[in-house]
């Protein structure tokens, strides 16, 4: 018999921004990591008329978005021009 949590589906996760470069996806790492927000990271390539560069999303927990975009948006000028805030549900479903 299955406990009753394990039938519910549950899918807030929002991508919060992306970056393309690298130096910036390690200062949002480190910002998230030593304020204990969970995060995901997904790549996505884009194509040949971009320069074939990666992209970096960051996906959190709805319930984080807030302090997530706070702690981000501090870190400096020069940093947050070259992030993008999606701020939108994720579209990937892992049940």
């Amino acid at each position: 018999m299955q406990p009753e949590y394990t039938k519910v589906k549950v899918h807030n996760e929002i991508e919060l921004c992306e970056t393309t470069d690298m130096e910036v996806k390690q200062q949002i790492e480190r910002v998230l990591l030593r304020n204990r927000i969970s995060y995901y990271i997904k790549w996505h390539k884009l194509g040949i008329f971009k320069r074939n560069r990666n992209v970096c999303v960051f996906c959190i927990n709805d319930n984080s978005k807030e302090e997530a975009e706070e702690l981000i948006r501090s870190l400096s000028k020069d940093v947050e021009s070259k992030i993008h805030f999606l701020l939108r549900k994720s579209e990937e479903s892992y049940f």
